[in-house]
Parts: structure tokens; C-alpha cells; sequence
């Protein structure tokens, strides 16, 4: 767990989820501002989520995994992909990263504008139970398409995993705006709450219906539909931060190299 921590593709990932969702965050929200000229609608507000969150798994796929989204760190920790560790620095990263794309962009935008900044609440008399049931829905299709698109081994022609997360964020808020406004990211919700100082009573409803369908997503992917053929002692070991893979060790001995005398 501590050579994980010093590592430096462990800094450079958890900097990258930082950045990224910084990123998603200023696009996502600022698609939503309420322009005069030209007021926003459903079908610009999903896409703008949809090709933010595309081009951040793009960008920074490779570097962190691009979870962009503390829901779909916890399924991969409950998936044993991450680290405990891992996935306690990517969660704190991407939320302070929500919080300073909200403060950038608020502070960037007329204050007649940005309004409350888009901030998630409940809609057309949803009630907070029915706005759980919505989150986990569409948390869950986003998870599943996660894992589905970047599973290494997968034969059939997968395509671009980018896209179809990307799509699946749209698709998402293509139906969840007008329940909760869409949140399916509990950084998402509490970066614009946090600048603005809005935290509706049902706030709570934008972690626990994200992170639970996270949750289920990854038990039945991981443990029902397409298991990984993995002893328990290793899966403890991942979630522990002690398992190695051959990559691992050899970025080690590089490290011990270049640091011995």
C-alpha cells in the first residue's frame, strides 16, 4: 500500500481524475447556464455531458481509468479493480476537482446567468423516493457500460470504449433531467452545491442513488455475468494495495534502480 502511495503513476493518476473532472464539470454545468440568447435545452444539456465525458476518458483513460465520478470508484473498488487507497485519493480528487470547475465557471459567468449553476433537485413532483430509484437506474446502465467497454478480455469488436460511455451519459440525461436533473455523478452535484451554498434537502439522494446503482452494477458484472476468474486472497489483495502485477514490479525495480546509489 505505501509503494502505491509513493509511486509516481499513482500521483500522476490521482492528478489526472483532479483535472479531468474539473474539466467535465465546467462543460457539463456551463451547458446548462441559462443565456439569454439562448436558453438550454435537453437535448444540448445531454450531449454537452455525453462529449465532456467522452473526451476526459479520452484524455486520461490511460493514465487513471478516467472514473471521473465517485459512484463508478466505488464499483470498481467493490469490483476489486482499485485499491482501497486508490479509490479514497481518486473520490477526494474528483470531488475537490467538481468543487473548482463550479467555482471557476461561477466566477466566470454574469451573475445573471448562472443562476443556482445548475444545481441538481428534484423535479415535476418527483418525490426524493422515486428520485433514488431514477439515480441507481441511470447510474446503473453507466457502470455496466463502463465495464462492458473496457473489459481487456473481450474478443468482439468492443469499438470505441470512449463513445459509449460518452453516449451513456447522454442517454442518461436524455431521461433524468426531468426527474432530478441528472446526476448519476455525486461530484457533479456537490461541486455546484458547494459554490453556491444550495444543498436542497434531498441532496442526500445524489450520492446514495448513484453509489448504490454503482454498487449493484458492478456485483452483477463482476460476480454474475462476466466473472473474473480471481481467488479471494488475490481479491483482498487488490483491495488491500498489496498485489503486484508483472508491471508493477518492474516499474519497482526502475524506482530502486534510479534511487540506488
Amino acid at each position: 500500500m505505501m509503494w502505491e502511495l509513493r509511486s509516481v503513476a499513482f500521483t500522476r493518476a490521482v492528478l489526472a481524475e483532479f483535472l479531468a473532472t474539473l474539466i467535465f464539470i465546467f462543460f457539463g454545468l456551463g451547458s446548462s447556464l441559462n443565456w439569454p440568447a439562448a436558453p438550454p435545452n435537453v437535448l444540448q444539456i445531454s450531449l454537452a455531458f455525453g462529449l465532456a465525458i467522452a473526451t476526459m476518458v479520452q484524455a486520461v483513460g490511460h493514465i487513471s481509468g478516467a472514473h471521473i465520478n465517485p459512484a463508478v470508484t466505488v464499483a470498481c473498488l467493490v469490483g476489486s479493480h482499485v485499491s482501497f487507497l486508490r479509490a479514497v485519493f481518486y473520490v477526494v480528487a474528483q470531488v475537490v476537482g467538481a468543487v473548482t470547475g463550479a467555482a471557476i465557471l461561477h466566477q466566470l459567468t454574469p451573475p445573471h446567468v448562472r443562476g443556482s449553476l445548475a444545481i441538481n433537485r428534484l423535479s415535476n413532483n418527483t418525490t426524493a423516493g422515486q428520485a433514488v430509484v431514477v439515480e441507481i437506474i441511470l447510474t446503473f446502465q453507466l457502470v455496466m457500460c463502463i465495464f462492458a467497454s473496457t473489459d481487456s478480455r473481450r474478443r468482439d469488436n468492443v469499438g470505441s470504449p470512449a463513445l459509449s460511455i460518452g453516449l451513456s451519459v447522454t442517454l442518461g440525461h436524455l431521461v433524468g433531467i426531468y426527474f432530478t436533473g441528472c446526476s448519476m455523478n455525486p461530484a457533479r452535484s456537490f461541486g455546484p452545491a458547494v459554490v453556491t451554498g444550495r444543498f436542497t434537502p434531498a441532496h442526500w439522494v445524489f450520492w446514495v442513488g448513484p453509489i448504490g446503482g454503482g454498487i449493484l452494477a458492478s456485483l452483477l458484472y463482476n460476480y454474475l455475468l462476466f466473472p473474473r476468474s480471481m481467488s479471494m486472497s488475490t481479491r483482498v489483495a487488490i483491495v488491500k494495495g498489496t498485489y503486484e502485477s508483472e508491471g508493477e514490479w518492474e516499474e519497482k525495480e526502475k524506482s530502486m534502480e534510479m534511487t540506488s546509489p
